[in-house]
């Protein structure tokens, strides 16, 4: 069982170095825009930030899968997320109704 837990740490620092690579492209993106820099340190916490909001999201919307009955998050699990934000929860029924047409046409 070693080489799974050593897998499984070698894919969560592939998935932050992802992560890291993404949050400073966005914060140089923006940073370029104002004529402001950002410190490494800076974008390392909004990283760390970021992380934690993904686990946190997902981990809710396993637990709405889970409380459906259900073992695999669907859309519905997305849109409850946004339950209490009614611009994003209407973006993402539009989505959610789109990607179903699609599947049915199929």
């Amino acid at each position: 069982m070693a080489g799974l837990d050593s897998d499984d740490a070698s894919n969560d620092e592939r998935l932050k170095s992802a992560l890291w690579y993404s949050v400073g492209k966005t914060v140089d993106e923006v940073t370029l825009g104002e004529d402001a820099n950002a410190a490494p340190h800076f974008i390392g916490g909004l990283m760390e930030l970021v992380a934690a909001k993904i686990t946190a999201v997902a981990g809710d919307m396993e637990a709405f899968a889970k409380h459906a009955g259900r073992s695999t998050i669907n859309s519905k699990d997305v849109v409850l997320l946004a339950r209490n934000n009614e611009g994003l929860r209407t973006i993402l029924e539009d989505k959610a109704a789109i990607v179903r047409h699609k599947d049915q046409a199929k």
